[in-house]
């Protein structure tokens, strides 16, 4: 077990790397000019020199990576083009709300997805069944902008509901700061549960019709102890591939949900950085956004070791 997740973080390395490559190489394919996006028209010869300079965008491309990469491994993402300030402090600040967001939203969409997901497969072919494969088709048939504009339209029209505005943290105000999370985090939790609840229901009919499920039936055991201690876990191994992989969903989905409810985000700073032509923060956001997308995948494969001891790291 030891030697495996030595290999999988030694394997974090080259992922990485190669992200940081795409990252650059695309930020500089973009058509348009950094300077003069900062600048606008109005800047001078002399201002624009003096930051191509103090930007180091006089240098060939590959040392402008070299530089870049060399202070992110010790923590500097350097300069925001438009503001002048440090992007790692903001970034830091912004991600708290963002994980936040895509924590609310996973929980959500867990409590939703598994028990129908359970409930589906052991009354197969019944009206629960019907209602939550409808339900799983339209979940991932919205897309999160689309179901968050109807969302907002529905309470806003029948209930005369509005999201408040602003942000709170929760160590400033929980009750304000789940007031205003609570709606962006049900729409991005409903965008995901329906992958993971015919996911749940694929794997559970699957489990439920081996041969040991049948031998714990014949001994006796009641139907919650069979669902619940014998098949659950043995069907978990796939429903947890697929949340991993989702948690790469809700982080993207942020970026949109994030720009809709005004949540001040990592998502809504990547797209205004796009937006401003800020590439210096482009990069540092979308690379660490990979980085926790990579960190996900590997506590999700450290968690099937414990949820089935038959699977092996050796």
């Amino acid at each position: 077990m030891r030697n495996y997740v030595i290999r999988r973080i030694l394997q974090i390395i080259p992922v990485l790397l190669g992200v940081s490559i795409l990252i650059f190489t695309v930020m500089k394919l973009i058509p348009g000019d950094v300077i003069s996006g900062a600048l606008g028209v109005e800047g001078s010869p002399e201002l624009r020199q003096a930051l191509t300079v103090k930007y180091g965008l006089d240098k060939p491309y590959h040392i402008q990576y070299l530089n870049w990469i060399r202070g992110v491994l010790h923590g500097d993402f350097g300069d925001s083009l438009r503001t002048s300030e440090p992007i790692f402090p903001e970034m830091m600040r912004r991600f708290s709300v963002t994980a936040e967001l895509t924590i609310l939203g996973a929980l959500i969409s867990w409590i939703i997805a598994i028990p129908l997901g359970i409930m589906a497969a052991t009354h197969r072919n019944r009206g629960i069944d019907r209602f939550v494969r409808v339900f799983a088709l339209l979940g991932v048939s919205v897309p999160s902008f689309a179901l968050s504009i109807m969302v907002i339209l529905f309470l806003a029209l029948v209930f005369s509901y509005f999201s408040p505005l602003g942000y709170v943290t929760l160590l400033e105000n929980p009750i304000k700061n789940l007031q205003i999370m609570i709606l962006p985090s049900f729409v991005l939790g409903i965008t995901i549960a329906g992958s993971i609840m015919r996911m749940t229901r694929s794997s559970m009919l699957e489990v439920l019709q081996q041969d040991f499920i049948k031998t714990v039936r014949a001994k006796g055991a009641s139907e919650r102890v069979t669902i619940f201690k014998h098949a659950l876990r043995n069907a978990f191994i796939p429903i947890i591939t697929l949340i991993g992989m989702q948690i790469g969903s809700l982080l993207g989905g942020a970026v949109i949900i994030e720009q809709i409810f005004s949540l001040p985000g990592l998502g809504q700073m990547t797209l205004t950085g796009i937006n401003q032509r800020d590439y210096p923060v482009v990069q540092g956001c979308v690379l660490f956004i990979a980085f926790i997308y990579i960190i996900v995948n590997l506590i999700t494969d450290l968690l099937y070791a414990y949820i089935d001891p038959r699977i092996s790291y050796n």
